[in-house]
C-alpha cells in the first residue's frame, strides 16, 4: 500500500512549488530594469523551486516515509526563505521606494500568503496534525475563496480597460467571492456548532458552483489570451496559472464532499 504521508507530501510539493516558481517569474517581471539585486534573487528562487519541483517528480509513493520527511524540511526551509523575500517587496513598495515597479501590493501579498500555507502545510505533514475535517473544510475554504477573490481582482485591473465586458465580468466575480468569504468567514466565527453535516455539506456545493464559473472564465481568458484575441498586460503564463489554482480548489471541495458525505461531486 502507498505511503498515505508520502503521496500526500509528494502531491502538495509538486503542485506548490511550480505555484513558487511561478512566484519567482511574475515578481522579477515587474521590478524595474535597475533592480538587479531584486532579480538576481527572483532568478535563484526561480532555480531553487525548479530544482525542488523536479526532485519531486522523481520520487514514488514507495519512497521511504523518512526520505520525503527530510524532503518536507528541506522545501519548508526554500519556502520560509521566499516568504521572507516576498515581505521584504512588500515593504519596499509599501514605503515607496520602488517608485514605477509594476507589481501590486496586492499581489505580492497574495504570494506570500500561498508561500505561508505551503509552509504550514508541510508542517503539519511533517507533525502528523492535520486539521480534523469539519475545521480543514472552514479553514481551506477560508483561505483559497480570499485566494478566488484576488485572482478576480486582479484579472479586471490587467485587462486593457477597453475590455469592457471582461473587466464586468472580473469584477462580478471580484464581488461574487467576496461575499463568499465572507459567509466563510462567518461559519469560521459560529464553530463549532456551525460544523454539521447539512451546513457544511450546502457550504461546499455553493462554493462548488461559483468556483466551477471562475475556472470556466478563467480557462476562456486564458485560451484568448493565448491566442492574442483580447487586449490586457497579462502574461499567458499568469493566466495559465491562476486557472491551475482554481482547478486545485476545486479538487479540494470534491475532495471534501467526498469525505464528508461518501457522495462524489
Amino acid at each position: 500500500m502507498p505511503d498515505v504521508f508520502v503521496a500526500r507530501s509528494l502531491e502538495e510539493i509538486r503542485f506548490w512549488s511550480r505555484i513558487m516558481k511561478e512566484h519567482s517569474l511574475f515578481l522579477k517581471l515587474g521590478f524595474r530594469c535597475e533592480d538587479t539585486t531584486l532579480i538576481n534573487e527572483a532568478n535563484q528562487f526561480y532555480s531553487i523551486f525548479q530544482n525542488i519541483e523536479s526532485r519531486a517528480n522523481q520520487f514514488t509513493a514507495g519512497t521511504d516515509p523518512n526520505v520525503i520527511r527530510k524532503f518536507n524540511e528541506e522545501v519548508h526551509n526554500a519556502v520560509s526563505h521566499i516568504w521572507v523575500f516576498k515581505r521584504m517587496i512588500l515593504q519596499l513598495i509599501l514605503t515607496c521606494q520602488l517608485p514605477g515597479a509594476n507589481n501590486f501590493p496586492l499581489l505580492v501579498d497574495h504570494t506570500s500568503r500561498e508561500a505561508n500555507y505551503f509552509r504550514n502545510r508541510l508542517a503539519e505533514l511533517n507533525a502528523g496534525r492535520l486539521d480534523p475535517l469539519p475545521d480543514a473544510i472552514i479553514n481551506e475554504n477560508v483561505f483559497f475563496l480570499r485566494i478566488m477573490a484576488d485572482h478576480a481582482k486582479f484579472i479586471s485591473h490587467l485587462l486593457d480597460p477597453s475590455e469592457r465586458k471582461l473587466v464586468d465580468q472580473a469584477n462580478e466575480f471580484s464581488h461574487d467571492f467576496d461575499q463568499l468569504l465572507y459567509q466563510a468567514v462567518d461559519l469560521d466565527s459560529m464553530r463549532p456548532q456551525s460544523q454539521t453535516v447539512p451546513l457544511l455539506d450546502q457550504f461546499l456545493d455553493q462554493n462548488r458552483i461559483s468556483v466551477v464559473a471562475l475556472r470556466d472564465f478563467k480557462k476562456t481568458a486564458r485560451d484568448l489570451i493565448e491566442a492574442c484575441r483580447i487586449k490586457s498586460i497579462i502574461h499567458p503564463l499568469l493566466a495559465d496559472h491562476v486557472y491551475r489554482e482554481a482547478e486545485h480548489f476545486l479538487e479540494i471541495i470534491n475532495m471534501f464532499e467526498l469525505s464528508l458525505t461518501g457522495n462524489k461531486a
